[in-house]
């Protein structure tokens, strides 16, 4: 007996449902962060962290310069157990620590790039520091989910791809007035979304580059 003209009809509806790609079940998160006088804010970094327990994909690599005696970036965002190399390009030089208590290591004096990167491994804010030049400073935040980004120089951040569901969106700067605040907003992920942040900020602590 031949499949009825209904039968072949709902045979393909199944089979183009299952072709439509994934990101039709994700959305893209635009946030804008400012400062409490509207002033934009780059470098802050705003991550959706899913709700309940989630699976994260395998961490990746990252690297943060030491040029003209700086780190480049001054701040980076990335997934726990991140393997992070730190390249010295300058011809002096370098000794890179941190004393956070989210990965705390020291890389004595030495040029050109070390053989072992450093992996981070746990949640939090990383403040690195150079031993012999002072003026050196960067920072990291580590995060336990896939879905993060930095704002640009206009306080923009697109978060894409971020799958339907509920997640906790959060947002930290490096110059708050309290260090160890969060801004963090409750969030279901439906369709592509926009959201204004605005944050304390200590202007005196703003690096200039």
């Amino acid at each position: 007996m031949q499949p009825s003209f209904l039968h072949r009809s709902l045979r393909l509806l199944t089979l183009a449902c299952l072709l439509v790609p994934y990101t039709t079940w994700a959305a893209d998160l635009t946030i804008t962060v400012t400062d409490a006088a509207g002033t934009p804010l780059p470098d802050a970094v705003v991550w959706a962290e899913p709700s309940g327990k989630a699976t994260l994909p395998a961490p990746g690599t990252a690297a943060i310069e030491q040029k003209n005696r700086q780190f480049l970036p001054l701040v980076s965002v990335v997934q726990t157990g991140t393997s992070v190399s730190f390249p010295n390009r300058d011809k002096v030089k370098h000794h890179v620590y941190s004393f956070s208590p989210a990965k705390t290591f020291e890389l004595k004096l030495y040029s050109g790039v070390p053989s072992t990167p450093v992996v981070f491994d746990k949640a939090g804010t990383v403040v690195l520091g150079c031993n012999i030049h002072d003026q050196m400073l960067a920072f990291i935040r580590v995060v336990d989910t896939p879905y993060f980004a930095l704002s640009d120089s206009t306080g923009k951040a697109t978060i894409s791809n971020v799958p339907n569901g509920s997640y906790t969106l959060a947002v930290w700067h490096y110059a708050q007035s309290n260090e160890n605040t969060l801004f963090e907003k409750a969030l279901g992920v439906k369709a592509d979304e926009q959201t204004a942040v605005k944050l304390d900020i200590n202007t005196s602590a703003l690096q200039k580059r």
